[in-house]
C-alpha cells in the first residue's frame, strides 16, 4: 500500500473527530440507528447467497442487532477474524456464537476459513467512520479491510454502514483505497454510489 503523508494526516484528524462524535452519541440515537440500518440491510441483502459482514462495536451503527439479524436472509454469513499476529483478516461462518478475539472484538466460534474466503461473498458489509458520496471509505486506520478487499471477487457489492452525518461530500483518498459501491445510513437507507473511479 502506498501511503501519502499529507493524506494520512488528514485521515487521522478525521478519524479522531468521528470517533469522538460517536462516543458522544446518546444511546437512544444509537438504538434507533441500529434498528434503521438493520432494516435497510435486510432489504438490500435479500438476494445475496453469501454475505461477508462484521460485528459492530458499541459505537457503530447496527450494534446489538447485527449480525444476528442476518439469520433472516437464509444466506451464508462470514464474519472476520483478526489474527493473533499479522494484519490480514481471516473469516469464519457465523454460527450465532461469538467469542472475544484480538482487541476484544467479537468473532465467530468455529473453524477458520482463511483470508481468501471473503472472495466467495456476493456482498461485503464494511464498517466505516465515514463515506464520501463517490465511495471513498474512511476506516479506523489499521488497513485490515483494505487488505481484505484485495480478495473480493469482481462485481461483489461493497456496502458501508455509517451514521447520517458520516456520509460526506468528500474524503481524502490514497491510491490503495478501494471504493465502496453502496452506503447504508439510518435516515437514507441503502444508497447506491457512483462506480468507475
Amino acid at each position: 500500500m502506498t501511503i501519502v503523508p499529507e493524506v494520512n494526516a488528514a485521515k487521522a484528524a478525521l478519524r479522531a473527530r468521528h470517533l469522538a462524535r460517536r462516543r458522544a452519541r446518546p444511546q437512544e440515537e444509537r438504538d434507533a440507528a441500529a434498528t434503521a440500518v438493520t432494516g435497510s440491510l435486510l432489504h438490500g441483502l435479500a438476494r445475496a447467497r453469501v454475505v461477508a459482514a462484521h460485528v459492530p462495536d458499541p459505537e457503530e451503527p447496527g450494534h446489538g442487532r447485527l449480525p444476528a439479524a442476518f439469520t433472516q436472509l437464509g444466506a451464508r454469513v462470514l464474519l472476520p477474524v483478526v489474527p493473533a499476529a499479522g494484519t490480514e483478516l481471516g473469516w469464519a461462518v457465523d454460527t450465532g456464537r461469538l467469542v472475544p478475539g484480538r482487541f476484544g472484538l467479537l468473532e465467530p466460534h468455529g473453524p477458520r476459513l482463511g483470508a481468501t474466503a471473503v472472495g466467495t461473498a456476493d456482498v461485503v458489509v464494511l464498517p466505516a467512520l465515514g463515506i464520501s458520496r463517490d465511495g471513498v471509505r474512511l476506516g479506523r486506520g489499521g488497513g485490515y479491510y483494505d487488505r481484505a478487499l484485495r480478495h473480493v471477487r469482481p462485481g461483489a457489492v461493497l456496502v458501508a454502514v455509517v451514521f447520517d452525518d458520516e456520509l460526506l461530500d468528500h474524503l481524502p483518498a490514497e491510491p490503495h483505497d478501494q471504493r465502496v459501491t453502496a452506503v447504508v445510513t439510518p435516515s437514507g437507507g441503502w444508497q447506491a454510489l457512483p462506480t468507475g473511479h
